[in-house]
C-alpha cells in the first residue's frame, strides 16, 4: 500500500510538471511569434491549461493578474459556444469574463482521440498595445468603457482551423496599427495550437483517461494543501484598508475583511468604495485573482498552481463597487493599479495574523506609460509598465527596481525601443534612496527618462503618487512616485498627477520616478546615525 501510494505521488508530480511545461512552451511560441515589443520583449502575456470542465489545471510562470482571473474567461467562452475541433474563441469584455480591454484572451478546445466534447482547453491572454478607443495605446483616463477601446464579447475568431476573416477584419478596423495587432492575434492562435499538440502527445503516451484523472488529482492535491494552510490559522477577523489616488476623485478606498471561522476562510471586499468615473474600477475577476495570488504566496514551494487554491475560500464582493464594477464603468486601470492595491490590502490584513511572514508594501503601481501617433502613414502605439521597489520583510531588505506582485513582465531593452520607435532613452536607472527606512530597508524604485523625436499623444496611469507604500513593524513609507513632463523642448516642466492624457511636441521629454518599497522594522540608533 505504501509503495503504491508513493508511486501515485511520483506519477502526480510528473503530470504536474508535464502540464506546466506545456503551458510554458505555449508562452515561448507566443513570445517568439508576436510582432509588438509589448509581447515579444516585455512578455506581457500568460498561458494556462484547463480541464474539460474549464478548471485551470496548470499555468506557466507568467503574470499573476492574468492567471488568477483567466478561469472566468474560459467559463465565458464555454458558456457562449459549443466549441468544435479547430475553433478558437476571443474575448476581452470586462463584464463577461475579461479584465480590461487591452487584454485579449483566446480560448481553444482540445479533442483527444476522437472525443465528441473537449477533453481540455488551452488559453492565453496577451496585452495588445492598442485596442482602439479615445487614446492611442488604450490606457489613458476615459469616462466609460466605450472610450477605452473595442469591447469584445466571446466571438469565434477561428472556426474549424480557419481564421474567420470577416471577424478579424471587423476587429482590426477598430484598432490602430492593424498589421501589428493581426500579427499578435495570429501568435496567440499559434500558441494555443502548440499547447494542443503537447496534450495530444501526452495522450498518445499515457492515454486520455489517465490525463483527465491526474488533472483532477492535481486539483485535489492543491486543495488539500490550501486547507492545511487554513487550518494553521487561528479563528479570528483581520481587516485592512488602503487608498488609490486618482485624478478626478482624489482617493478611492479599498477595504478587505479576512475571517477564519471553524475551518472556513473568507475575504470580504464589500465595504470598498462605489465605482466612479476614474478608470480604477475593476471587475470581480481581478479581486479573485488577488486572493489567488495571496494564497499561492503562502503555500509551500512546489505546490501545483491551479484552481484548487480557491476551492476552500469564499470571496465576497459588492456589484457596483470599485472591486466589482458593472457596465459601463471605465476599467483600464483596474487590472494594473487596483490589482496591486488589492494585494497590498490583503497582505496588510494577513500581516496581523502572520506577523513573521508578511513584508511591507511594494511599489503598489505599475506606472503605466502609453504613447502613439495617429497617422495614415507611420502610425505606431506603445505601452509599458515600469517597475519599482519591493517591500522589506522579515527576511531582509526589499529588492531594487523590478516588477512586483501582480505583474511579472520585463522591460523593453533600450536598443529595441530606439530602433523601433522615434524616441531616445535618456536615462534608465535605480532611484537611489527611495526605499523606506527600517531595520530592513525597502527596495529602491526606477528613474526612466524619454525624449520623443516626433509629436505624440501620451497616456499616464499610476498610483502611489501622493503617499508612498506603507512600512511594517516601525518601518517608514517608501518614496511616492511621479511623472514630470516638458510638453515641448522650450516648455517648463509640469507634473500632471496620477492620471493624464497629453499631446506632446517633438523634443518633449518625460521623466518617470517610481515608488520605493516600504521599510520593515524600527531602525536601530546605530543604523539611524549611519544613514544620516
Amino acid at each position: 500500500m505504501a509503495g503504491g501510494a508513493k508511486r501515485r505521488g511520483v506519477d502526480l508530480e510528473v503530470f504536474h510538471h508535464l502540464f506546466a511545461a506545456a503551458a510554458e512552451e505555449m508562452g515561448v511560441s507566443l513570445m517568439r511569434s508576436a510582432f509588438s515589443p509589448n509581447i515579444k520583449e516585455r512578455r506581457d502575456f500568460s498561458c494556462a491549461l484547463f480541464d474539460a470542465e474549464g478548471r485551470m489545471i496548470a499555468q506557466a510562470a507568467h503574470l499573476p493578474v492574468h492567471l488568477g482571473s483567466a478561469p472566468l474567461s474560459v467559463a465565458a467562452a464555454r458558456a457562449a459556444f459549443e466549441m468544435q475541433p479547430g475553433d478558437a474563441v476571443l474575448l476581452n469584455d470586462p463584464f463577461t469574463g475579461g479584465t480590461h480591454l487591452p487584454d485579449l484572451t483566446l480560448v481553444s478546445p482540445v479533442f483527444l482521440s476522437g472525443s465528441e466534447r473537449p477533453d481540455f482547453y488551452c488559453a492565453n491572454r496577451a496585452h495588445h498595445a492598442d485596442v482602439g478607443g479615445q487614446h492611442p495605446g488604450s490606457m489613458a483616463p476615459a469616462l466609460d468603457v466605450h472610450a477605452e477601446g473595442l469591447r469584445i464579447p466571446p466571438v469565434r475568431l477561428v472556426r474549424g482551423g480557419e481564421l474567420v476573416q470577416e471577424m478579424a477584419d471587423l476587429l482590426l478596423a477598430n484598432m490602430r496599427v492593424p498589421g501589428e495587432r493581426r500579427g499578435d492575434l495570429l501568435a496567440q492562435w499559434a500558441a494555443n495550437r502548440v499547447g494542443a499538440e503537447r496534450l495530444e502527445e501526452m495522450a498518445c503516451e499515457h492515454g486520455p483517461e489517465v490525463m483527465s484523472r491526474r488533472a483532477a488529482e492535481l486539483l485535489d492535491w492543491t486543495e488539500g494543501l490550501t486547507r492545511a494552510l487554513i487550518k494553521e490559522l487561528p479563528d479570528g477577523t483581520w481587516d485592512f484598508e488602503d487608498h488609490l489616488d486618482t485624478g478626478a476623485e482624489g482617493e478611492v478606498r479599498l477595504r478587505v475583511v479576512m475571517k477564519k471561522r471553524r475551518g472556513a476562510l473568507s475575504f470580504d471586499f464589500s465595504e470598498s468604495d462605489d465605482q466612479g468615473s476614474a478608470p480604477v474600477n475593476t471587475p470581480r475577476a481581478v479581486a479573485v485573482s488577488a486572493v489567488f495570488y495571496l494564497l499561492r504566496l503562502l503555500l509551500p514551494p512546489g505546490t501545483p498552481t491551479n484552481e484548487g487554491v480557491l476551492r476552500p475560500v469564499e470571496i465576497i464582493t459588492r456589484p457596483g463597487s470599485v472591486v466589482d464594477a458593472v457596465y459601463p464603468a471605465p476599467v483600464a486601470a483596474g487590472n494594473v493599479e487596483t490589482s496591486q492595491r488589492l494585494v497590498d490590502v490583503l497582505l496588510g490584513a494577513a500581516s496581523k495574523v502572520l506577523k513573521d511572514r508578511i513584508p511591507a508594501a511594494s511599489a503598489g503601481t505599475m506606472s503605466n506609460l502609453s504613447f502613439g501617433v495617429r497617422a495614415k502613414e507611420g502610425a505606431f502605439t506603445y505601452y509599458e509598465t515600469i517597475g519599482g521597489g519591493a517591500g522589506a520583510g522579515p527576511g531582509g531588505p526589499g529588492a531594487h527596481a523590478l516588477q512586483t506582485h501582480m505583474t511579472n513582465t520585463r522591460n523593453t531593452p533600450v536598443e529595441v525601443l530606439e530602433n523601433q520607435l522615434p524616441l531616445r532613452v535618456l536615462s534608465n536607472t535605480v532611484r537611489r534612496g527611495s526605499g523606506g527606512r527600517g531595520e530592513s530597508r525597502g527596495g529602491d524604485g526606477i528613474i526612466r527618462e524619454l525624449e520623443f523625436l516626433v509629436p505624440v499623444e501620451l497616456g499616464w496611469i499610476a498610483s502611489r503618487q501622493r503617499r508612498g507604500p506603507w512600512g511594517l513593524r516601525g518601518g517608514s513609507r517608501g518614496a511616492s512616485g511621479r511623472l514630470t513632463v516638458r510638453v515641448s523642448a522650450s516648455a517648463l516642466a509640469m507634473t500632471p498627477g496620477p492620471q493624464a492624457s497629453l499631446r506632446l511636441e517633438a523634443g518633449a521629454k518625460v521623466e518617470v520616478l517610481t515608488p520605493g518599497g516600504g521599510g520593515f522594522g524600527t531602525p536601530s540608533t546605530q543604523r539611524g546615525r549611519e544613514r544620516k
